[in-house]
Formats: C-alpha cells, sequence, structure tokens
C-alpha cells in the first residue's frame, strides 16, 4: 500500500522527473506513510474484536467514519506537520495545496478499503482458528489426562497380580519385571505430560506393556515386532495406547491359549506405520457391536489435531478379528 500511495501521490503532485533515482521526494514517502498509519489499530485491532465479539453494525460504522471522514483531515493535518519543514524545496508547493485542499479521493479509499479489510478478515481468520486449535488442544489434553488416570488403577492392578503371583513361585524374573513396570508408570505419570515424546521411549513403553500382557497369558501370542533402527522423531504421548488397549480388552486370548495379539511398527521414508491385530472375543448383547468407541474417537481427534491430511486409519472389522491400520506422514 505504501509503494502504491508514494507512486500516487507522485503522479498527483505533478513533480519534475528525477533520472536514475528509485525513490526521488522521499518527503512524499513520508507523507504516504504517515497518511496511512491511523489505519493500523483498524486493521489489527478493530475489526478482529468486532467480528469476534459479532458487532457487525459497529464494525461497519467504523469502517465508514476510517475510510471516507478519517482520510481528508489526516491527510490535511499531515500535510501542515510537513509543509514549515520542506521550505524551498520544490515538493513544498503539494504540502501547502494539501493542507487547504478538502477533498475525498476515491480511487484511494477503495484501494484502502479492499486491501486492509482483507487483512482485517484474515486476522480474524488467523485468531479464531488459534483459538479453535487452542480449545481442542486443552480439551485433547483432558482426554488424555482421563486416558491415563483410567489407565493407572486397573494397569497396576492386574500387574502387581501378576507380580504377586510371579513372587509365590520364586520367579528369578520377579525383580525385573518390577523395575519394567516402575519404569513405565514413571513414562505415565511424567514424560507423558509433555506436548510429544520421542518414538524410542513411546516404543519402550509397548515394549513393556505387550511384555507384562504375555506374562499374564504366557500361552497367548502376545507380540509387537519394532524395527532394529529406530528413528529420531517425536510423536504425541501414548498415541497407540487406545489401539493396544482395545486389542488387550476385547483379544480372545484371554480366554483361549494361542489366541494372541500383533501389533507391528515400522518407518519407511517419512511414513510412520502402526498395524495392530487380535482375534475377538464373542460379542454379547450387553458389548453391541462397537468396541473401544471412546478410544477410537480420542485417537481420530488427536490425529486430525496433530496431523491434517497427513494420516489414514482403516479399521477392519469381523467376527473373527480385529484389525487396524495407521499410517502417518511425519
Amino acid at each position: 500500500m505504501l509503494f502504491y500511495k508514494y507512486s500516487y501521490y507522485l503522479e498527483y503532485a505533478d513533480l519534475p522527473r528525477v533520472p536514475n533515482s528509485d525513490f526521488p521526494y522521499l518527503q512524499i514517502c513520508l507523507f504516504a506513510i504517515c497518511t496511512t498509519v491511523f489505519l493500523i489499530p483498524y486493521y489489527r485491532w478493530a475489526v478482529p474484536n468486532l467480528l469476534l465479539s459479532k458487532k457487525y453494525g459497529w464494525m461497519f460504522i467504523i469502517s465508514v467514519v476510517v475510510f471516507l471522514f478519517i482520510p481528508p483531515y489526516f491527510r490535511m493535518m499531515v500535510a501542515w506537520i510537513l509543509e514549515s519543514p520542506t521550505q524551498g524545496m520544490v515538493v513544498h508547493q503539494f504540502f501547502k495545496r494539501e493542507q487547504y485542499h478538502f477533498y475525498m479521493d476515491w480511487d484511494l479509499i477503495m484501494t484502502d478499503s479492499i486491501a486492509f479489510l482483507c487483512i482485517a478478515f484474515s486476522r480474524f481468520s488467523y485468531t479464531n482458528e488459534q483459538l479453535r486449535h487452542k480449545i481442542e488442544t486443552d480439551h485433547l489434553q483432558l482426554q488424555l489426562s482421563q486416558l491415563k488416570a483410567q489407565l493407572q488403577p486397573h494397569f497396576l492392578f492386574n500387574t502387581l497380580n501378576s507380580l504377586y503371583g510371579m513372587s509365590l513361585s520364586g520367579s528369578k524374573e520377579t525383580p525385573r519385571f518390577i523395575l519394567l513396570l516402575s519404569q513405565m508408570m514413571q513414562y505415565i505419570l511424567y514424560d507423558c505430560n509433555n506436548e510429544v515424546v520421542s518414538l524410542k521411549e513411546e516404543l519402550a513403553f509397548l515394549q513393556g506393556y505387550f511384555e507384562i500382557e504375555q506374562k499374564k497369558f504366557p500361552a497367548a501370542n502376545i507380540e509387537l515386532k519394532v524395527p532394529e533402527y529406530i528413528p529420531d522423531v517425536n510423536i504425541p504421548p501414548l498415541l497407540f495406547l487406545p489401539l493396544v488397549e482395545n486389542s488387550f480388552k476385547h483379544g480372545l486370548h484371554k480366554l483361549e491359549d494361542h489366541a494372541g495379539v500383533y501389533a507391528k511398527i515400522s518407518m519407511e521414508k517419512n511414513t510412520l506405520y502402526f498395524s495392530i491385530e487380535n482375534e475377538c472375543l464373542p460379542i454379547t448383547a450387553s458389548d453391541g457391536k462397537l468396541r473401544g468407541g471412546i478410544g477410537l474417537s480420542n485417537i481420530n481427534k488427536r490425529l486430525r489435531l496433530y496431523y491434517p491430511d497427513r494420516f489414514t486409519l482403516s479399521i477392519v472389522e469381523t467376527e473373527q478379528k480385529y484389525v487396524v491400520n495407521l499410517s502417518i506422514k511425519i
């Protein structure tokens, strides 16, 4: 806008051209800056706040005042300020004429209104999107806290029961599983408070979870395959947990030997792949046909928030098997 106004005023002032000069008459440039600066509070504060509070009538009135009535008087005032310092200069007559000449320049009015209204609406849209993003983030953070709170009691209860059984049998693995449980609880209670965690930490937690589940059901096939090389990338904490919890909760391995839960994580180029499948428990009337609805809703929201248009989540459910495939472009 300043470049345009500078060029416009130069033509309007009808001043002699200065050869080999990109910015002749810098006083005119200063005039263009000063006659535009009053619009800054309008597009940065007034319009976004009025739109946010839905005061459209006030926005219309303020816009009319800002674009129609303020510019002529503001232009005259700036010309009056610059008239004295430019005594004896070529541009003096331009400022002398402007300070006494009241007129509405419709070309500049239209240009200002289109340009600065567009900027104001863009700022409002950006601010509104930031606010929506913050609300979604806070909501998902609350859901994550609820997920952690839900996980801790039954996870601790089941794991401690398993450790109790191991201690009664005098298993030499009891100390290692106690240490594993301690590390997992530390991860849940402290590390997961961060917005993102390293993929390596997340996989270490899942490996411990699978190992404990396998210990609880030794005749089952509980398997998590991870790559030998884990890339240095960050992901939201406990991102895969609802899918794992769902498979452990509804897996047939709880009732029948040799049933299992099979999961795999791999990384190809910039895409992270996660898949998990399990044989299903028989569906009773009380179960309905939905498995893990809240957890799946949670992971969908988190994926849309952190990886918009960069993920695919497919779920295939039959009476015998439940298969989930997730891919994320990191």
